[in-house]
């Protein structure tokens, strides 16, 4: 298979006259010749205006649990738009939404809508700091919570070696003011020892630990059970709210998302992806004394929150997600698909390992996948990242970052399994007898 991307090149030049790096968000730059422009999608299916037909794992980072343009949910859209769009005002479906959600989520007490990731997030540690009169916050290394200041922190662990003392957290974007590092600690995932000393020295200080279960920036690097629980039971113990960011995992590694998957209740928990199968919809939730908060001394809202499309596309989503097997489908094909691609791996030899749900499944290259952001570090993504533009080139669609994960959806049927390990076993074939290449710095997506 041959793959041109000429008329996508050609309105890279145009877009990029009106469009900082010719596109909207710094993520969907892949470079001046890479960068990728939507015709149209379908199912399981993304195509170029190039015309090149793209099996999609990557779904928009995950929203898209149904499949593109799912008949049901975009049916229900279009009901919606018969309400009238943005009042200002609410409507009934917000509370019928906000049940649903309750039902399928015991943590979530009250819920509030937003429309995006960052804004429930946002809004969740807002809440946090509010309720408790404390200022700092705990984050897992290598997490992932949006695009607001407080968050826009990461350890920068590629050119880290143990024993040189801890990474220190720095801005991944410039106008983040540095007074904001003094409010964060950072710990690695599944060191409870780490995490209470934190605890012990700073907990006086800290309103919230901030905790993605399930990592789904960076290779679905995931919390032990055991882990998770200790953690829990420090944050209770110490005065400190458990906030877990579920925007990636809700309503997709299990109905009741990563909280019924470990057994852990949160204090708060954000929703948004996979809650409208890619319409703009997100939630904060929690106990219900806290989030009692919002309205009384704490500012939480914005003018498109619960607009009747979005919410009427949630609706949908979360009625098929909470009484249909569509979330034992897509593990199933996640657990098929890893099970072939383990097949053609160990037949070449080559060392492997999984991490995660398989509906978000990250891949590693060597035999046991990393326990925190740190073990990434050491881990061999070189071959992933020569493997992903092959893969591009035979209409798979994976994130060239190798800290993303394969996110899978309903629409994902046997012709697109039985494509998918063919293609992966072809591009596998062609890293394999292409000449050694040197170990080079991560394509990183967290580029200013």
């Amino acid at each position: 298979m041959t793959r041109s991307l000429s008329k996508s090149n050609a309105h890279f030049k145009k877009a990029i006259t009106r469009l900082p790096l010719g596109v909207s968000s710094n993520f969907r730059y892949w470079g001046e010749d890479k960068t990728i422009y939507v015709a149209s999608a379908k199912g399981a299916r993304i195509t170029d205006i190039d015309g090149n037909e793209y099996i999609d794992y990557r779904l928009g980072y995950g929203p898209c649990i149904l499949g593109y343009a799912d008949p049901r949910v975009d049916a229900a859209a279009r009901a919606g738009m018969e309400v009238g769009g943005v009042f200002a005002l609410s409507t009934e479906r917000e509370y019928a939404v906000a049940e649903r959600i309750a039902h399928m989520v015991p943590a979530a007490e009250l819920v509030r809508f937003s429309n995006s990731g960052t804004e429930a997030v946002m809004s969740a540690l807002r809440v946090a700091r509010a309720h408790t009169g404390k200022d700092s916050y705990v984050v897992v290394e290598g997490a992932y919570h949006g695009v607001f200041d407080a968050a826009l922190w990461y350890t920068p662990v590629e050119n880290w070696r143990l024993g040189a003392g801890d990474p220190h957290l720095v801005p991944y974007s410039g106008g983040v003011p540095g007074i904001l590092r003094g409010l964060l600690h950072a710990v690695p995932m599944n060191d409870a020892d780490r995490l209470e000393s934190v605890f012990k020295s700073y907990g006086h200080e800290i309103a919230a630990f901030l905790i993605e279960p399930i990592m789904g920036n960076c290779c679905s690097i995931s919390a032990t059970r055991e882990f998770l629980r200790d953690a829990r039971a420090l944050c209770d113990r110490y005065g400190i709210l458990m906030i877990i960011d579920e925007v990636k995992t809700g309503f997709r590694v299990a109905r009741g998302g990563v909280q019924e998957l470990f057994g852990v209740n949160s204090d708060l928990c954000t929703f948004a992806k996979a809650m409208g199968n890619g319409y703009p919809i997100s939630a904060v939730c929690g106990r219900e004394d806290i989030m009692r908060k919002f309205g009384k001394g704490v500012v939480h809202g914005g003018t498109y929150t619960c607009q009747s499309v979005a919410l009427a596309a949630a609706e949908k989503t979360l009625q098929i997600l909470d009484e249909t097997p569509a979330l034992q489908a897509i593990a199933d094909y996640g657990t098929r698909m890893r099970s072939g691609i383990s097949q053609i791996l160990s037949q070449r030899g080559i060392k492997h390992s999984f991490s995660g749900h398989p509906s978000m499944s990250g891949l590693f290259f060597s035999e046991k996948p990393p326990r925190d952001y740190r073990d990434w570090a050491s881990s061999d993504y070189t071959f992933y990242e020569a493997l992903a533009p092959h893969l591009h080139d035979l209409g798979v669609l994976c994130e060239p970052d190798s800290r993303e994960p394969w996110f899978v959806c309903e629409a994902h049927d046997e012709r697109c399994l039985g494509e998918t390990l063919n293609r992966f076993e072809t591009a596998v074939d062609r890293v394999v007898r292409s000449a050694p290449r040197p170990a080079s710095a991560p394509f990183t997506k967290y580029t200013t």
